[in-house]
């Protein structure tokens, strides 16, 4: 997509009775540029109103390295011809690629009444659950955002995430490993921890498509989002 391409039709709209707690519009791209995508979520926050919807996007990426805003240009260990892009989200340094579903999660957090902390929470729970369809235990692990599995005795990681807050509205998102050549991971200091192992559904013995698990994945954002909105009334 084009920084000047219009967005795709809406896929999914969960309904509810007022904006806080829906609707949230859920848009299904294709495999698209990191860059691109990154200036359509700046501009989609910025021209936000009270009136804007909450919206889920997602998408996959060709092979990239993106660095948070506070990242370390150390973490990137060997290149190998994949481009590098800083970013604005928090976090440090990461790899998309084929194979892995990316959703946006382009929030009013101010409205839904969510904490930055809280919400980070959220997400994480919504991967776990996602994971939970197809029997794998994902777990969190403190100090380190993301979502984890136990595999052979190790702990590796099968989701990122990484956000951006700007006027009480969020941007960026999550990424979950599904299908996909892992072997970039391996030439980066993963979210800037040497050593940290990554899998994903597949070498779990858990075949799956991107276009399956991407909106198992919003619905189980959009759950967690209402379950907030219930504890918080």
């Amino acid at each position: 997509m084009s920084d000047s391409t219009s967005l795709p039709p809406v896929a999914t709209v969960s309904c509810g009775e007022s904006l806080r707690t829906a609707p949230i519009v859920i848009r299904r791209f294709g495999l698209e540029p990191y860059n691109p995508m990154r200036l359509a979520m700046r501009r989609f926050t910025a021209d936000r109103s009270a009136d804007s919807s909450d919206e889920i996007w997602l998408l996959q990426h060709p092979p990239v390295f993106t660095l948070g805003q506070a990242g370390r240009a150390e973490h990137l260990l060997e290149q190998r011809g994949i481009e590098l892009i800083q970013t604005e989200r928090g976090g440090q340094i990461t790899y998309h690629g084929p194979g892995q579903v990316v959703a946006y999660v382009l929030l009013d957090l101010k409205r839904r009444n969510l904490k930055v902390r809280e919400f980070v929470s959220l997400l994480e729970q919504a991967l776990i659950a996602t994971l939970r369809r197809y029997n794998v235990s994902g777990q969190t692990k403190p100090g380190a955002p993301g979502v984890y599995v136990e595999q052979n005795g190790d702990l590796k990681k099968i989701a990122a995430l990484g956000l951006k807050i700007e006027k009480g509205c969020s941007y960026h998102g999550v990424s979950l490993n599904v299908d996909m050549d892992l072997a970039p991971f391996g030439w980066i200091n993963p979210c800037g921890y040497a050593g940290l192992q990554t899998t994903d559904l597949a070498h779990l013995g858990q075949l799956a498509r991107v276009d399956e698990v991407g909106p198992e994945l919003a619905d189980s954002i959009v759950a967690a989002l209402n379950r907030h909105k219930e504890s918080d009334d």
